[in-house]
């Protein structure tokens, strides 16, 4: 098949290569084993977006596999199992040390009660694994019963006098030395583990719910994800590169919903000398209009005083709106011009001209703004930014978590035939590409996309405070509310208004033409074209904007070549969607997209055995499943097959030496 000039030009691969598999029998059996996992099922996908800080309900979604596992359960006991043993069952893989702890304590023959759960929950391990192969599974089992539990999950016969008695007393020895627990929480996680073959978060971990943190530290654990920016994400990634303006917006966000508890106690970051300017400045004066809209009850403000937190609000607000500006006139291909406010402000009359037209202002107390040169920090806001640019730098956590979010993120990914990205990709009206100048060229499409990711890596990774680093943190400032950013998507970012003006209609956010246009199938064939996608089952998948279902809404769109999982997981847009979020399950079936109703806390989830509620819509039926060999994976396995095939033929043919 191979010729000396295919093996010469290939030779120090192959060389390689052999190091592992030294002679024709390894590589005949590792060829073997590749062609067999072609021909498994595909692993099941599973898609969130727009957590928001909400750590509690994201923790039980991906306990439940957005009620994957609950299915499971039905599917093999709602013959001989009643609805409280199978919720009870459900519960104790969600959350085992938890229920653990509290239902053992009721039980009168504990160990009977032990091995009946063990035996159940084997059954569902037993079911999710089938899907794989022996090696795969064996990967995923916890080390310290990795022997015990491939016994156990292997091939299992009632029939078989010998097997029943041989698993029998491998859970006697277990329940008699005291391992039932610790077996059971590694029976879950493995169940939990195998359930989901991998995890796309499509965006926007960040600001709103109070802790982004916890829900990042679980991302890290997880064995599979990875992550479609979004524009919160791209604000704190910011933030954490020291951009300034990204640091003055995240602790906008923060006080706006009367939530600090990321900043505080999430990220350790202090906040005392923006407390001390801000008592200073605005400590004894009106400033109602910046009162948080609403104080989480964990946050330590909550218990000092309200007006402390409005006054900071107030202080970094004007910060912002300086920031803003100057960022606004070094980067004039931003077209963002009529976000310069504070020198359209009438000082002595305390109005702002807004597109022409005059508003009264709701606060007309500005002492630190010059109205000669508006924009202009003054030496003490100088100073507290400096010292919050440190402390959000020497913040290990939040450096951590963001080295992450660059290692397994993105602004968009191509996978298994579909398109994630968070936002859009920028329209004009008739449905065209908008071009955007990004350093110095005209971009647009997938080129637009890829330019600006090159440029946010070099807001992070270039050498600090180096001309191209500040050029770039500028880029990760537009992604976060730039004009028609593809995070942003919007023709402007209304924070002045909203803080400063009462006349609601100021508060307008024009979408960009792609929210006009994503219904039409013919216009998201055109953007799956655009990445290489032309398969009859390819989709785009976004987040970013919430379906409000309650209005009618579907979030399947373009006759099923879209679909938007942003359905309200964060609580501050449930009234507005009339439900708590929507995920996506993609499977060797097809896809599901599934709503869930509120979460109603962990206590209640453990003690009540109370699940999300979750309504499954099927809206992609395969014509026939897919298996691996259909699938990305699949393709790397195919070039992994093919590069052993030249191995062998190089040891046949003497071109190297077996060992």
């Amino acid at each position: 098949m191979y010729t000396d000039k295919d093996f010469i030009k290939n030779r120090l691969y192959l060389e390689a290569l052999s190091k592992y598999y030294s002679n024709s029998s390894k590589v005949a059996a590792e060829i073997i084993n590749l062609k067999a996992i072609l021909n498994m099922p595909k692993g099941t996908e599973h898609f969130i977006s727009d957590i928001h800080g909400e750590h509690e309900a994201f923790h039980h979604i991906l306990n439940n596999s957005s009620g994957v596992i609950r299915e499971k359960i039905d599917k093999l006991f709602s013959d001989t199992l009643s609805e409280q043993e199978r919720e009870e069952l459900a519960t104790i893989i969600y959350y085992p040390k938890e229920k653990l702890k509290l239902a053992t304590k009721t039980q009168e023959n504990v160990q009977d009660w032990y091995r009946v759960v063990l035996l159940r929950m084997l059954r569902v391990c037993r079911l999710v694994a089938s899907k794989y192969t022996r090696s795969r599974v064996r990967k995923a089992l916890p080390d310290d019963y990795s022997y015990i539990l491939e016994e156990l999950l292997s091939t299992y016969d009632e029939s078989d006098i010998n097997h029943t008695d041989y698993q029998n007393n491998i859970l006697t020895s277990i329940i008699t030395l005291g391992q039932s627990e610790p077996f059971i929480i590694a029976l879950a996680e493995t169940i939990k583990r195998l359930i989901v073959d991998c995890l796309h978060i499509v965006g926007d971990v960040y600001d709103r719910g109070a802790r982004p943190d916890i829900v990042l530290d679980e991302l890290m654990a997880y064995h599979k994800v990875d992550f479609q920016w979004g524009n919160h994400d791209i604000l704190w990634m910011g933030a954490a590169s020291g951009s300034r303006t990204c640091i003055a917006n995240a602790l906008n966000n923060a006080f706006t919903y009367g939530n600090l508890d990321a900043v505080e106690v999430g990220y350790g970051i202090s906040l005392r000398s923006l407390a001390l300017f801000a008592s200073q400045v605005y400590g004894y004066k009106d400033v109602t209009c910046f009162w948080p809209r609403e104080i989480s009850g964990a946050s330590p403000y909550k218990a000092n005083s309200p007006r402390l937190v409005a006054s900071m609000h107030k202080a970094i607000a004007v910060i912002l709106f300086k920031l803003e500006g100057n960022i606004i006139k070094r980067n004039p291909s931003f077209k963002m011009d009529n976000r310069m406010l504070l020198h359209r402000i009438d000082y002595q009359r305390g109005t702002v001209n807004i597109d022409g037209k005059d508003y009264p202002l709701k606060d007309t107390d500005f002492p630190t703004i010059d109205p000669k040169n508006p924009y202009r920090l003054t030496k003490e806001e100088e100073e507290v930014m400096e010292q919050l640019k440190i402390a959000f730098h020497n913040s290990e956590k939040l450096q951590r978590h963001v080295e992450f979010l660059f290692a397994k993120g993105g602004l968009y990914k191509i996978c298994n035939n579909n398109l994630l990205f968070h936002g859009c990709i920028p329209l004009n009206e008739d449905g065209s590409f908008m071009e955007m100048e990004i350093d110095g060229k005209l971009l647009h499409g997938r080129a637009l996309m890829d330019g600006l990711e090159k440029i946010t890596r070099k807001g992070y990774y270039s050498k600090y405070n180096s001309d191209e680093q500040l050029k770039a943190k500028d880029y990760m400032w537009f992604l976060w509310c730039g004009r028609h950013s593809p995070l942003f998507g919007r023709e402007r970012i209304c924070t002045f208004e909203r803080l400063l003006v009462s006349d609601s209609s100021t508060y307008g956010e024009p979408r960009n033409a792609y929210y006009r246009a994503y219904d039409n199938e013919a216009i998201c064939v055109k953007i799956l074209n655009e990445f290489g996608l032309d398969a009859l089952h390819s989709h785009i998948i976004n987040g970013h904007i919430p379906v409000q279902s309650k209005l009618g809404e579907s979030p399947v769109k373009a006759n099923g070549r879209l679909i938007v999982i942003d359905g309200g997981f964060c609580r501050a847009y449930q009234n507005k969607t009339g439900i708590a979020g929507y995920t996506l399950v993609y499977n060797s079936y097809g896809m599901r997209i599934i709503s869930h109703t509120p979460f109603d806390g962990l206590k209640n989830a453990v003690s009540g055995n109370k699940d999300i509620h979750s309504t499954t819509v099927v809206f992609d039926v395969l014509e026939k499943r897919i298996d691996v060999e259909h699938t990305d994976s699949g393709k790397r396995i195919k070039e992994q097959i093919e590069a052993l095939g030249m191995l062998m033929d190089a040891y046949q043919s003497g071109f190297l030496k077996e060992s």
